[in-house]
């Protein structure tokens, strides 16, 4: 392993993700980013992807310069890029598991003495990995210095073979930074054209085949049909865009729905928000209801990934088969028609925000970079 540091003294990290879009893993990112050590760590972030630059002016602002792998070459100067990157750490923290194979494969083409320590995050279940990526990473996993799952049903999801070692670190968020205006509710709701005594389920989750859209849209049919009061929202944006445009006009949802796109108002959103809901078909952890419980939302959500882990029904919110829109409707009318319900279990998930706090997570990983370098 590598054991050099910066010229300051400090331990040199590079944190390697596919995309700085609005994705779970890079708000994870973002949110480690605002806590870290800087004394003892000296933190770079490198990702390929240059349609997903999102978050790049957040990170910007937190006093970070993301690099894009492979901006002056053809399609695979990222590995080129990659290779030169991880001469100059001793560290790299991978968060997709394509990069982590490849780094993986390209430590071991550099000498002993200034190789990296390779350390991956498993942020999604491996049932959701094409099958050409999924045995990539399982040929490759054994090479790591160490791994992190996001949540016990990600790490049961790794081939047996494969899944000594995992430990599950359960990431969070900066509680400080989810606090939203103070005009954030009236404001919103008047903008999105909201009444006083309608009840509004938000959704924030990117428009992919594992959020399961079509599972949410029909329920918000079946559910703002017999509760006339439930109003739609969702933040978000992605390959399905125009599939989800198709569909909400085929199911004449009208402005019972509203697609927002993507928003760097989330917090406020919430805040204009009643219920979170989340029709996921499969999860890691999302970031997403963390901050829900944050802003005191019930969550109606499917029993997925790592959310019957953090959710428990009947205290801070519903919890639903993946795929059963009446399930999921059901779940919201009744939310919408007991406000009181709704208030109890509300408080109830900004009580469980409390275990959710990202220097945790983000202590432990600095914590295993400096044993890994000889430095703890």
């Amino acid at each position: 392993m590598a054991s050099g540091s910066a010229r300051d003294g400090r331990i040199r990290v590079l944190w390697l993700v596919k995309g700085l879009g609005p994705g779970g893993a890079e708000q994870l990112l973002l949110l480690s980013a605002g806590v870290v050590d800087r004394e003892r760590f000296d933190y770079r972030v490198a990702y390929v992807r240059p349609d997903k630059t999102h978050l790049v002016p957040e990170f910007e602002a937190l006093g970070f310069t993301p690099e894009r792998l492979g901006a002056s070459g053809g399609r695979t100067a990222w590995v080129t890029d990659l290779r030169r990157a991880m001469l100059e750490v001793d560290v790299v923290h991978a968060h997709s598991p394509v990069l982590a194979s490849a780094a993986r494969v390209i430590a071991r083409t550099l000498q002993a003495s200034g190789r990296p320590a390779v350390v991956v995050t498993e942020h999604n279940e491996w049932t959701s990995h094409r099958t050409p990526t999924r045995l990539l990473n399982a040929a490759t996993t054994p090479l790591d210095a160490h791994h992190w799952a996001v949540s016990d049903q990600v790490k049961d999801t790794v081939w047996p073979s494969r899944r000594d070692g995992f430990d599950v670190l359960i990431h969070g968020i900066d509680p400080a930074a989810v606090r939203p205006s103070p005009d954030a509710r009236a404001r919103l709701r008047a903008e999105l054209g909201i009444g006083d005594d309608e009840v509004l389920s938000l959704t924030v989750a990117n428009l992919r085949h594992n959020k399961d859209y079509p599972n949410l849209l029909r329920a918000a049919v079946n559910a703002s049909g017999r509760e006339p009061r439930l109003r739609f929202a969702a933040v978000g944006q992605g390959p399905l865009v125009d599939d989800m445009a198709v569909l909400h006009g085929t199911l004449g949802l009208g402005d019972r729905f509203q697609f927002l796109g993507f928003r760097r108002d989330v917090h406020d959103l919430m805040a204009a928000a009643d219920v979170f809901t989340l029709a996921s078909a499969h999860e890691g952890l999302p970031v997403a209801v963390m901050e829900a419980f944050a802003a005191g939302l019930p969550v109606v959500a499917t029993k997925v990934g790592g959310l019957p882990q953090q959710v428990t029904d009947g205290v801070e919110g519903r919890l639903v088969p993946a795929g059963d829109s009446t399930a999921l409707a059901d779940a919201l009318v009744t939310l919408a028609a007991d406000e009181g319900l709704r208030e109890r279990m509300g408080a109830a998930a900004r009580e469980r925000a409390t275990a959710y706090d990202i220097r945790h997570a983000v202590a432990a990983q600095e914590s295993r970079y400096a044993t890994l370098v000889g430095r703890d």
